[in-house]
């Protein structure tokens, strides 16, 4: 009894001491377990998606592809309505890639671009105009906060009809998508969905290479 006694209030007193950063992170899930691809499923040319030194790398091997959490299989574990999601990349010279949120594996083209959701961008090319941390199509940044060629960290948060991109802390963007939206007819499905959607990294070209690590994500009320 006196043992256990003891060890309870030895948990308790570490506890207390916690450094508070350990606190914040409450509530994050892990979607890459540094190792393979467990979890993750693409929607085509599967081998355009590599585990590279505990990283995810993108690289498509022909058109576009886009590697989608699938989590376990149970019933919207991996769809996501409100969240906090935080991860780090780093794109090879020239390159080109991005993060879906409130997707799904539809397609619209025959260069497999996702019919549905937003797309943060990452971008070091100059063919591309909408640099890195854009809101593509809807802000977009005319120049790149960050260099590409080093590991910079991504944040994206959706609460509401209200998205958040920050770069390494920075805000690019703040937007509130407005009642009724209306989009070109080529982008008609660029819409949060009431119901949640799919996360997903985006092969963009054969010519592109980006790397991810350490992606959390946490869902909010």
């Amino acid at each position: 009894m006196k043992a256990t006694f003891f060890w309870r209030v030895l948990l308790l007193v570490g506890l207390v001491l916690l450094p508070a950063g350990l606190w914040a992170e409450e509530g994050w899930i892990s979607l890459f377990n540094g190792k393979d691809l467990t979890g993750w499923k693409a929607n085509l040319y599967p081998e355009s998606f590599k585990v590279v030194d505990g990283t995810i790398r993108a690289h498509a091997t022909a058109a576009s592809s886009h590697l989608f959490y699938v989590g376990t299989g149970k019933p919207d574990e991996a769809r996501f309505k409100n969240f906090e999601l935080k991860l780090i990349a780093r794109g090879e010279t020239n390159a080109n890639s991005g993060v879906f949120i409130h997707t799904d594996t539809s397609t619209r083209d025959a260069s497999h671009h996702l019919a549905k959701g937003y797309e943060i961008q990452l971008n070091s090319t100059e063919k591309e105009k909408r640099k890195t941390g854009s809101l593509y199509a809807i802000v977009d940044l005319a120049k790149s906060p960050v260099d590409e060629s080093k590991w910079f960290e991504v944040y994206i948060k959706v609460e509401g009809k209200r998205i958040e991109i920050k770069l390494n802390g920075k805000t690019t963007v703040d937007y509130t998508e407005p009642p009724n939206a209306e989009r070109p007819p080529e982008r008609k499905g660029r819409l949060l969905d009431p119901q949640g959607g799919s996360i997903a990294l985006q092969g963009h070209d054969p010519g592109s290479v980006f790397y991810f690590k350490d992606i959390k994500i946490r869902r909010l009320p």
